[in-house]
């Protein structure tokens, strides 16, 4: 039985998320076990006058770029390297895009040879450049599939409850909110934020927070930015969740920065694929994002990072890439947002000095 409340999910991605026009080549790509949530995607674009142009995956992850994971397993790395032209073709001319990311497992990639994973990112990366810059209206969610709500520990209707909840909200009301924060970071020049095993400097002086409530990411809930590249000095543990990137997970993430630059980093587990996971360019040492979570439906770590990141009480950062249309200038094929628990006795974020958030709470 379908869920009622996927038109209305469906209705908030192609209206408020991207305001599909009339006449528009809307990419719409997925799992296929995400098929009601597609369908109401298909109609809601119809019903606007627009085309919907279907990408169905098998691996659940998105759009299945070069054919996903089964494909990527058989390709040879200089294959993987060289974009299908019809598929950076979509890319390039589709007027928006929808991503419905629906798992059977989400772990898929965590055979691939990081090499060929990171060279068939490198090679798709300049037809996702008018996303990257939000040039073409775009949007990012999930659906609610077993495979998502066993890696939250939950049921899964369980985890369907907490998706809608934390999706269908009276986003105009939630905008007004985060842009009384975020106008206090576009007025700052330095963010510290402390916390266990965490003191950490960034400047964020010319740099302008935008505010994600219905934008790219469903569910929405943060504000962030990309702060000036050689600023980030200090350090920061990240010690209250696991971070997860490309199906591994890794424990304990403990990162030292100098100007800008990781020049320290261990790992509880998984300190290999950390490390060589910095190594695997130039930008990957460099933050991209800045972000604080402010999603009052998310309360709890889900091994999710659309979930994690919007925690309220929470802030993340993104090693690799940054934002163009943020002023962010670091390039990378890496961008790995991990989450911070800011909500723990004695932690804070500071603007110039002023303390804005005390343990998990805002006092502006």
């Amino acid at each position: 039985m379908r869920d009622p409340r996927d038109r209305e999910y469906a209705e908030l991605l192609v209206g408020p998320c991207i305001e599909v026009q009339p006449g528009w080549q809307v990419l719409v790509g997925g799992g296929v076990l995400a098929r009601p949530l597609i369908e109401e995607v298909v109609a809601a674009v119809a019903r606007r006058g627009a085309y919907a142009l279907v990408r169905l995956s098998f691996d659940g992850a998105g759009m299945g770029l070069g054919g996903g994971h089964g494909w990527l397993r058989h390709a040879a790395t200089d294959l993987a390297a060289v974009p299908a032209s019809l598929e950076s073709e979509q890319l390039e001319r589709c007027d928006a895009i929808v991503v419905v990311v629906a798992p059977e497992n989400t772990r898929e990639y965590v055979d691939i040879d990081p090499e060929r994973l990171t060279a068939m990112q490198a090679a798709y990366r300049p037809s996702q450049e008018r996303m990257l810059r939000h040039e073409v209206p775009w949007v990012v969610c999930q659906y609610p599939t077993a495979a998502l709500a066993q890696e939250a520990a939950m049921s899964t209707e369980g985890f369907s409850e907490f998706l809608y909840g934390a999706c269908l909200l009276d986003w105009e009301a939630e905008r007004d909110r985060m842009r009384r924060y975020a106008e206090r970071f576009d007025d700052a020049s330095e963010i510290r934020i402390v916390g266990e095993g965490t003191d950490l400097r960034l400047s964020v002086e010319g740099r302008k927070m935008l505010v994600d409530a219905a934008g790219a990411n469903m569910p929405g809930g943060e504000f962030f930015c990309s702060p000036v590249e050689d600023s980030a000095a200090g350090v920061i543990t990240f010690s209250e969740f696991p971070a997860v990137y490309a199906g591994r997970e890794v424990q304990g993430i403990r990162l030292a920065f100098e100007g800008g630059v990781v020049v320290d980093a261990s790992a509880d587990t998984a300190e290999e694929f950390l490390l060589t996971t910095l190594d695997r360019d130039d930008g990957a040492r460099r933050l991209g994002e800045l972000g604080v979570g402010c999603n009052p439906g998310i309360t709890r770590h889900m091994k999710n990072t659309l979930f994690d990141e919007k925690i309220d009480g929470t802030v993340h950062l993104a090693l690799g890439n940054g934002f163009p249309n943020l002023g962010g200038s670091n390039v990378s094929g890496v961008h790995w947002d991990i989450v911070k628990d800011l909500r723990m006795r004695g932690a804070r974020i500071e603007l110039d000095g002023e303390v804005v958030q005390r343990e998990g709470a805002w006092l502006v």
